[in-house]
């Protein structure tokens, strides 16, 4: 939870609105959704401790990439988007020493596979 609050001031800084934190549905959860430009921005975050554990931006794996595209159709419907509307993935990686990596577009949506 406080590298989601990390998270969201670094994109309220950059000028995000955060429309929701934590969504959960029963297909997975997002941690953070908001809006940049006309865009709904769907974010992953992820916190490693050091480098032992990996870079965390490599923990957003297919399986987990499935996950947040199938709550992402889910919130879409339930808020009466249309398809048309635009919206990208983003992850955001936080590392031990407070270094915050956000990557644009990480992942493509990936259906219902």
């Amino acid at each position: 939870m406080k590298y989601e609050t990390l998270a969201a001031e670094y994109l309220q800084e950059k000028g995000y609105r955060i429309r929701i934190r934590n969504f959960r549905c029963r297909f997975g959860e997002i941690d953070i959704i908001a809006e940049d430009g006309g865009a709904l921005v769907f974010f992953e975050i992820k916190y490693r401790s050091g480098g032992q554990c990996g870079n965390p931006l490599e923990a957003v794996d297919e399986r987990k990439q499935r996950r947040i595209s199938r709550a992402a159709l889910y919130y879409y419907k339930e808020n009466g988007y249309v398809k048309e509307q635009p919206c990208r993935f983003d992850v955001i990686g936080i590392e031990g020493n407070g270094a915050v990596r956000h990557i644009e577009n990480a992942f493509e949506f990936q259906g219902w596979r």
